[in-house]
């Protein structure tokens, strides 16, 4: 989720459009006005880049449509360098299920990082966004990229060898940053409630959350309390917004795909989830509530991983938005790579 140093120009530049197209009816300063008539605008405060962007690090990117009817498309990262196979990461982009892309330059830099450093293979899904495709679409577009490559390896389609054949598929993970995260866990879900056969020839090894999207009616701590900077990436009010954006209309914040724990951990006890990774900024308003969510986790019995990086931000590692930002995110990859190579 990206709240970088806005451009007057760009406000001023969306105001001409006020009148033309009604009233604004919500709004995240620099990222998204909805209008009431329906008109969504997001300026272009962080840069789409496209695949043949040069990456000095022995990456080869490419992007793939999975469905046209949704306009549903990933890019992958394909390391060069490491022999054998290698471990596929399903990767889905934070923005608040509202904003972001897969071709957003800042996940384009972390994406062939992460994919080098650690060794793995990346598809990073580009799902739709909400308001005009609320709650599920964004689960519904997350499961069916999952399903789209257990077909590609169940056809052996020849013009997906340049990267299936490069792919370990009984060593699949699900990861996201912070809507993505929410993303990637409720698709771990939905997975898991089939049976064990279901994804094969593809093996649902684990799921990676970088600090997990996740809300509630009652305030944490950390949301209260929690004194942001001028450019932090999420402040209480914009997380509000994305998910009276983003949820089913008539629901609140203890909706489950919001508050996974609202009725404790109960429903978690009965889902079959695979190992879970999860990443927690310092001082992201996030923090105690990523807490709560692995509190609940490891009550319900479920094997969890929980790594908390000091005195950073939320979303640091596509930001770079403190000085800590590049060795904490050095610090991230590394317990990624160990994680998925257990």
């Amino acid at each position: 989720m990206a709240a970088i140093s806005l451009d007057p120009r760009l406000s001023l530049q969306m105001g001409k459009n006020l009148y033309q197209n009604g009233v604004v009816v919500e709004k995240i300063e620099g990222l998204i006005r909805v209008y009431n008539d329906g008109h969504v605008e997001r300026p272009a405060l962080v840069p789409n880049v496209p695949c043949t962007v040069a990456l000095e690090l022995g990456v080869t990117v490419k992007d793939v449509v999975i469905e046209k009817f949704s306009n549903l498309w990933a890019r992958f990262y394909v390391p060069s360098c490491p022999a054998g196979k290698l471990p596929l990461l399903v990767y889905f982009h934070g923005g608040g299920f509202c904003v972001g892309s897969a071709a957003w330059s800042c996940y384009h830099g972390f994406l062939a990082d992460l994919a080098s450093k650690a060794g793995c293979l990346i598809m990073s899904v580009n799902y739709r966004l909400a308001p005009e495709n609320r709650l599920p679409a964004a689960y519904d577009d997350g499961f069916n990229a999952v399903m789209w490559v257990k077909n590609q390896a169940l056809n052996g389609a020849s013009e997906q060898k340049w990267w299936l054949s490069r792919c370990n598929l009984s060593s699949l993970f699900l990861a996201g940053d912070s809507a993505g995260a929410n993303i990637a866990y409720n698709v771990a879900t939905r997975l898991g409630s089939s049976d064990t056969t279901f994804l094969k020839p593809l093996s649902l090894k684990g799921t990676i959350l970088i600090q997990p999207f996740f809300g509630g009616e009652a305030r944490t701590g950390s949301e209260n309390h929690s004194t942001q900077p001028p450019n932090s990436a999420l402040t209480l009010s914009a997380s509000d917004t994305y998910w009276r954006l983003s949820l089913p209309m008539g629901t609140n914040r203890d909706h489950p795909w919001c508050n996974p724990v609202a009725n404790g951990s109960t429903k978690l006890r009965t889902l079959q989830l695979p190992p879970t990774m999860v990443c927690i900024s310092d001082t992201d308003i996030l923090k105690d509530r990523n807490l709560q969510f692995c509190t609940a986790m490891a009550n319900a019995g479920k094997r969890l991983e929980t790594v908390i990086y000091k005195s950073v931000g939320h979303a640091f590692q596509v930001l770079q938005n403190s000085d800590l930002s590049q060795p904490r995110t050095k610090e991230m990859i590394s317990h990624i790579r160990a994680f998925i190579t257990q």
